[in-house]
């Protein structure tokens, strides 16, 4: 693991770090942690911010005001990247395709499947890193995430049962299998069996499984993607779970990060009341 930069953030350091990833083939993956003071004395809990298409571990890094609150709760941060890069990655010339749009899944197809293994890395590889680096509690964790981020976090949190004590989701992509944001990148990624595709849809493995904690979305009304997102479908799949969640539709709101930010605490706030249960 390499350091590529290292600042003081509210009491505690913003990092920002590199690695040769083995599950994505070989490509050289970057992420940020923020530790909060408290990592100093001893591990912390965790929360994971996965971001959306086009973006880097940096968007949500600078942008979602995230630190500020994680700081006041004592809770480390981590921000992925959201796909393999580099040379000899494919690529696609459509934003919501190839490098920053790798949605969460293990390509199974060509030209993707030598390294786009992002369940994989986010899953597996990163978590058994940054445990081993740093002063993180891997008995407290907790997910959420933007937009294919938000995707990401809930497909995540409730395909790994046990891990999370706690999933949130900004915009998320609620129910790709049924979107223009899903279809394309699962049938490029996973190929035309769309059996393939139900692990990774969080409306159907809501509706199936639910998830073991609780459970919060924003989704503002003037999104501008909001028919791609489909969240009336989550909505759904919760009420027919009878899951805890709270769902909310934040009025005047768009896509963008001054929507993230505006709401981030609540968020933090949410994921500390669970990860100090």
């Amino acid at each position: 693991m390499e350091t590529k930069s290292e600042n003081a953030c509210f009491g505690g350091v913003q990092g920002v770090y590199s690695h040769k990833s083995q599950v994505c083939g070989g490509a050289e993956m970057t992420f940020a942690v923020f530790l909060p003071a408290e990592a100093r004395d001893g591990p912390v809990p965790v929360l994971w911010f996965l971001s959306g298409l086009t973006c880097t571990h940096e968007n949500a890094m600078t942008k979602a005001g995230a630190q500020a609150w994680a700081a006041d709760q004592g809770i480390a941060l981590v921000f992925p990247d959201t796909s393999p890069r580099g040379e000899g990655v494919a690529d696609h010339a459509d934003f919501d395709m190839g490098q920053g749009a790798g949605f969460y899944v293990n390509a199974t197809q060509s030209p993707w499947s030598p390294h786009f293994r992002m369940w994989d890395y986010i899953a597996e590889e990163l978590p058994a890193l940054v445990f081993d680096k740093f002063a993180l509690d891997a008995g407290r964790q907790a997910i959420s995430g933007h937009s294919m981020g938000g995707h990401g976090a809930l497909t995540l949190a409730m395909g790994l049962p046990g891990r999370f004590r706690s999933v949130s989701a900004f915009s998320p992509i609620c129910n790709p299998m049924q979107s223009d944001w899903g279809r394309k990148q699962f049938t490029g990624y996973l190929g035309s069996d769309e059996t393939a595709w139900e692990a990774h849809d969080a409306s159907l493995l809501m509706a199936r499984t639910g998830f073991d904690g609780p459970v919060l979305t924003d989704t503002g009304t003037q999104d501008q993607f909001y028919e791609l997102l489909r969240p009336e479908a989550l909505a759904s799949a919760v009420a027919t779970r009878r899951q805890e969640a709270t769902l909310r539709l934040q009025p005047g709101y768009d896509h963008s990060y001054f929507f993230v930010a505006t709401f981030m605490p609540e968020h933090i706030e949410f994921h500390a009341e669970a990860l100090y249960a």
